[in-house]
């Protein structure tokens, strides 16, 4: 079960990436060309939002079915904080993705508020682009590719 839900977690990813870097690209060029928010737009955007939830979820799962998940009763915190490569994957890549789904889902919420196009715009390429890049930052790429 674990390898089958690491294999959808990395393909997924690539999905993920792609949907993100469509919404925060139409974001910037809608913004600086001054369009209406239309409803490609919004549903690229809801995409980038859903993906990276669904995301999220398989992440979710795969972190307490992972071999890696033991490692906190055989090292403890002051072990797992130690070595490198455990701490990627039990702290720092599930920590910091979170925290780059909080803030892509904050993009999204602020967007709703917003009336005119330009703060649509605004608000979702400059939310989701701060998810990508805290995303980028923690995958880990020599296992990944």
């Amino acid at each position: 079960m674990y390898s089958i839900l690491k294999s959808v977690h990395s393909y997924w990813a690539f999905f993920v990436l792609i949907i993100l870097v469509i919404a925060i690209l139409k974001a910037f060029l809608g913004k600086s060309k001054g369009r209406e928010f239309s409803t490609t737009d919004l549903r690229i955007s809801l995409f980038g939002l859903i993906f990276s939830h669904i995301q999220l979820l398989i992440g979710l799962i795969i972190y307490f079915v992972s071999p890696w998940f033991d490692q906190w009763s055989a090292l403890g915190m002051g072990g797992v904080m130690k070595d490198a490569q455990t701490r990627l994957y039990l702290v720092e890549h599930p920590v910091t993705n979170l925290l780059a789904i909080v803030l892509i889902t904050m993009g999204w919420s602020l967007h709703k508020r917003q009336s005119l196009s330009s703060k649509k715009f605004l608000r979702i390429g400059l939310f989701y682009t701060l998810g990508l890049l805290l995303l980028l930052s923690r995958i880990p790429w020599d296992s990944w590719l």
